[in-house]
């Protein structure tokens, strides 16, 4: 298995036999470790499986359960803090909404999240090189590791491009008159094993082609710089054990594969398309 392949595998670790059904209903809304559970007094055992008590035809209703689980979760110390973000609680993309959730909830619960990914771009004569951000090191998650020039969870009140926007001004400075620009390019999947439960995750994948004049900043306390890189010396650091967040990892892989940096005559090109797309 090459490096690349460790990437993927390292996002996508995880048994089925250590999870039970989290039920709402009758849907399954997710999948959670019997000792997260079981330490949840909101939730109901149902054989192997746990039910949400609460009527899932109340919008209302089906949020303040969510609401009284991520307290819960939070006292049990299976999360750290409530992330004052609320996340959709779907079942598949485009399917119903079923009601909102605090996004510090949704790994412990085991329920699908999505987000967008965005790589800044620059064509030189020596080919294509990528902007790279470096992780500020207060972050809950991968800090001080690289990063994609933009990214964010999918909250529930925004469309996907208003939230690419938004992130693109937060976290870069780019203004909605540049990042506009931006194209879907398809999306990837995967499910990973955690400290508190299971991240079962799709990111939306956007492209956006730069000048050499439009030079991304920090715009918040999210990142510490970015920097261009030429789209071999990534495809170097991807591996040589350089620390980039691990889905990141993933997008870069994905990026690399459709501009042709690693084409098919690579041992493991198939194998890493469809390592890509594992989604939940």
């Amino acid at each position: 298995m090459s490096d690349l392949q460790a990437h993927i595998r390292h996002c996508t670790a995880w048994q089925r036999q250590d999870y039970r059904t989290l039920w709402l209903g009758g849907t399954a809304i997710g999948l959670i470790r019997p000792d997260v559970a079981a330490s949840l007094p909101s939730l109901l055992a149902e054989g192997a499986d746990w039910r949400v008590a609460v009527d899932p035809k109340e919008p209302d209703s089906v949020g303040d359960a969510m609401d009284a689980l991520t307290r819960e979760l939070l006292a049990a110390g299976w999360i750290r803090k409530h992330r004052r973000e609320r996340y959709p609680l779907l079942t598949q993309w485009g399917g119903p909404l079923l009601g909102s959730l605090d996004r510090a909830a949704v790994a412990a619960l085991g329920v699908k999240a999505f987000g967008v990914h965005l790589n800044g771009y620059v064509r030189r004569a020596d080919g294509v090189h990528l902007w790279i951000g470096k992780r500020a090191d207060d972050k809950a998650v991968a800090p001080g590791e690289l990063d994609n020039m933009v990214a964010g969870g999918q909250p529930v009140d925004l469309s996907l491009f208003e939230n690419l926007l938004k992130e693109c001004w937060e976290e870069a400075a780019l203004p909605a008159t540049v990042a506009s620009a931006a194209l879907p390019v398809g999306a990837i999947g995967y499910t990973m094993a955690v400290h508190e439960g299971l991240r079962r995750h799709t990111l939306f994948l956007y492209d956006l082609e730069l000048p050499e004049d439009v030079i991304p900043h920090p715009n918040d306390d999210e990142m510490q710089w970015f920097q261009l890189w030429p789209a071999t010396r990534v495809l170097a650091a991807l591996t040589d054990g350089t620390r980039f967040k691990f889905n990141v990892a993933l997008v870069l892989i994905d990026f690399l594969i459709r501009h042709g940096v690693i084409g098919p005559d690579h041992p493991e090109y198939l194998a890493l398309i469809a390592g890509l797309r594992q989604f939940p």
